[in-house]
């Protein structure tokens, strides 16, 4: 692997400065709203089993009128307003998720946390091979961003603690923005300025 330089905020353009921070926090509420299950769901007094028979007289015993036993008053009964499946996704429009890119990335390079390298290949596949170019960076976790994921590179970084690598297709603003320090190919680095 070649050095890892640092990318101070003057390499990177000038419209990337200038982004809100609003943007960002738009696009990692959608991000996280997504990533939910969506499973909770109660059974209303209609689908709960049982209930078809009215449980006593309508006049005489001197109570109230009960129509049937799965009433949300029983025990066993309906669950009134409780949670149904619904849809949690936000739209953020196409330019709002670039400028989120930008900020986050303009941010890493303001915290002195952005690196550069030519590659991040690592021919033997060895983890102390991956640790030993994490360990130059000095950092708490890192991001590890290349053009393309071969096989021996994966394995060198795989079973490292506080460190993920993608390839340049998956980054977004909030994973960059998730991690203390990114290391990023400089291919992979141009093209994601030109295209923001």
């Amino acid at each position: 692997m070649s050095k890892a330089v640092l990318v101070k905020t003057s390499e990177l353009p000038e419209t990337f400065q200038n982004v809100n921070s609003h943007n960002l926090y738009l696009y990692v509420k959608s991000y996280l709203a997504a990533q939910r299950a969506n499973t909770a769901r109660v059974k209303n007094r209609t689908e709960v089993r049982g209930g078809g028979k009215k449980p006593k007289a309508q006049k005489g015993s001197g109570g109230a009128r009960w129509g049937s036993k799965r009433s949300p008053l029983f025990v066993g009964g309906g669950q009134v307003f409780g949670p149904t499946k619904r849809n949690y996704n936000l739209k953020v429009n196409k330019k709002q998720k670039a400028l989120a890119l930008s900020y986050a990335l303009n941010a890493q390079a303001e915290n002195g946390s952005l690196f550069v390298t030519d590659s991040v290949k690592v021919e033997s596949g060895k983890t102390k091979d991956g640790l030993q170019v994490l360990n130059k960076l000095n950092q708490r976790d890192t991001l590890v961003v290349v053009d393309t994921i071969d096989e021996k590179t994966y394995l060198a970084f795989r079973n490292i603690k506080n460190c993920y690598m993608v390839e340049k297709q998956e980054v977004n603003a909030y994973i960059i923005a998730a991690y203390h320090s990114v290391l990023i190919e400089k291919s992979v680095l141009d093209s994601l300025t030109k295209e923001a």
